[in-house]
């Protein structure tokens, strides 16, 4: 019996001869041909980076964003699908909101993660749904728990990282971030090494232009998630800038 896919990945309920579930896998695909998107833990925060690919010079700069708000002190990157993404964050928001209304304070981000995770993995069991095309990263911070990470991908399972990334550049991105020592570093100093990263992955000749998504939940922000202030933004995208021009003159010598 062949296990390459063939009447094998008709359903997400159904397994091949040697365990693989293909629509698991096929999901995961989706998410290893999207753009870019990283999250570092630090001593003092979390800080998310996103590569926006800009399909039409027409579009609004602020239109599709990859990095998005679900609590006060929650924020979320997302790579894959953008549409199967905002189903997880519609979802994540109404579990913050009714955890917030029932006990008068923010959602515990291990929590969160467990019952995203929970429904991306129901997606998984049955014939008549698909697995969501997408991965999340969510990041949060406060005074007793500290800086929080985890990621949960297609499959519905979730971890929790010090540093960790995904789409298409994930391994080289990994790679990066080890070379980071990121919790002995503030949120206000990983912001540029975050660009750099994004900036040395991204691939110029097979991939468009693209905008970069910065933003931070930390002690600085008052454990509020927000976008990184112009001025911080402005320094990290020209941080990232030089580690590009620093590597072509390497390369004319």
């Amino acid at each position: 019996m062949s296990s390459l896919g063939t009447g094998y990945d008709l359903s997400a309920s159904q397994f091949s001869p040697d365990g693989r579930v293909f629509q698991v896998e096929y999901a995961m695909k989706a998410v290893e041909n999207s753009s870019s998107a990283i999250g570092l833990r630090c001593k003092d925060g979390v800080v998310f980076g996103a590569e926006k690919l800009i399909q039409s010079k027409l579009h609004a700069s602020t239109a599709n964003r990859r990095i998005f708000h679900i609590d006060r002190h929650i924020g979320m990157t997302v790579s894959g699908l953008l549409p199967d993404a905002r189903r997880v964050l519609d979802f994540g928001r109404g579990e913050a909101q009714t955890y917030r209304r029932k006990f008068n304070e923010g959602i515990p981000l291990k929590l969160l993660a467990d019952r995203i995770s929970l429904v991306m993995h129901s997606y998984t069991l049955y014939s008549h749904v698909r697995p969501f095309g997408c991965s999340i990263i969510l990041g949060a911070y406060s005074e007793h728990r500290g800086p929080e990470l985890y990621m949960v991908d297609p499959s519905g399972v979730s971890w929790g990282y010090h540093g960790c990334s995904m789409g298409k550049a994930k391994q080289q991105s990994k790679t990066e971030l080890e070379k980071v020592k990121a919790a002995d570093m503030t949120c206000a100093e990983l912001v540029k090494e975050v660009a750099k990263i994004i900036y040395v992955v991204h691939d110029e000749v097979k991939d468009k232009d693209f905008v970069l998504e910065l933003s931070w939940v930390c002690a600085a922000s008052g454990g509020r998630h927000e976008y990184v202030p112009e001025d911080v933004y402005a320094e990290a995208v020209q941080a990232g800038k030089s580690v590009l021009d620093d590597s072509d003159s390497e390369g004319e010598l």
